[in-house]
């Protein structure tokens, strides 16, 4: 099987102005990822990796770069799965870690449970290894400044966040390996200004990603809330084995516009290895490997 590999940085108006750092940053994470899947990587390990790389890139709302919370906190979601068994690892409400979809991954592995928040979250991650940040180092003067203009404006809300020009940008990864095994990965620090606490739909399977080796696998990006009504995800991958992953791409984003009332994305890829990808976003950043070949652009 030629191995396949696509993400995604978020959908949303992205202003011309911050159009190169999407398209450098996903760029970047399948150029980085792309010739380990060539090399043999499972598609696994190749999500978790490509997500890494947006993780650590500051232009995104995951890891650094993270929106800040009403209390002007940071706290990160994320998960990952794998389509040949259907396991998956699941976080959230996580703080001061700069690749959250690695605990997930970790989480995966445990023999008790596969999805863990807050403080329970927070200790398995120090158990197994995982180094605290200074908040600092995951703070960015954007985001504390875009924080500071919202904080008390009482006609921000967050479905505004995908529709207009606020800045929402999760990221996620979607694999095939030369086996054939599909796997996802999606990472977030929410929507901004959220209320703490608050879990939208990205380290939730099903809606934030969804991997089975039958159907198809994806990552969304979005308003969470609308996107966990009509399990986006897997409504995609659902539609997949008779419609194909672009057109079901696009059936399952018009469900989520008609009947989630909602705004956001997704990436896909089909078991054959056919991409698919919609929005009804002003803009998505995603790219793609096409052979040697990385295709990056913001599509509108």
């Amino acid at each position: 099987m030629q191995p396949r590999l696509i993400v995604h940085g978020g959908a949303w108006d992205i202003p011309d102005e911050h159009v190169d750092d999407h398209v450098a940053g996903v760029h970047k994470a399948v150029k980085t990822v792309a010739p380990l899947l060539e090399q043999g990587m499972s598609a696994l390990e190749a999500v978790e990796k490509a997500v890494n790389v947006l993780e650590e890139d500051p232009t995104f709302d995951a890891g650094r770069g993270a929106f800040l919370n009403a209390e002007g906190g940071i706290e990160l979601d994320a998960m990952i799965m794998d389509g040949s068994t259907l396991d998956f690892g699941c976080i959230a409400a996580m703080r001061n870690l700069l690749n959250p979809v690695s605990v997930a991954r970790k989480v995966m592995d445990s023999p008790d449970f596969r999805f863990l928040v807050g403080e329970g979250a927070m200790r398995f991650a120090r158990e197994h290894g995982f180094s605290e940040l200074p908040f600092e180092e995951l703070l960015t003067e954007r985001e504390l400044s875009f924080y500071n203009k919202i904080r008390n404006n009482p006609e921000f809300n967050q479905i505004g966040a995908f529709s207009g020009k606020t800045p929402s940008d999760t990221v996620g990864a979607v694999a095939l390996d030369e086996q054939g095994n599909l796997a996802c990965a999606t990472s977030t620090g929410g929507t901004p200004r959220k209320h703490p606490g608050r879990v939208g739909d990205s380290p939730v399977i099903g809606s934030g990603g969804y991997a089975d080796n039958d159907t198809a696998a994806a990552s969304s990006t979005g308003y969470g809330e609308t996107i966990m009504r009509v399990v986006l995800c897997k409504t995609a991958c659902d539609l997949t084995p008779q419609n194909g992953p672009m057109d079901a791409a696009a059936q399952s984003i018009n469900i989520l516009k008609q009947k989630g009332r909602g705004y956001g994305g997704l990436i896909m890829i089909a078991p054959d290895g056919r991409y698919g990808f919609a929005h009804n976003t002003p803009r998505m950043a995603f790219a793609y490997a096409d052979g040697e070949d990385v295709v990056a652009k913001i599509c509108s």
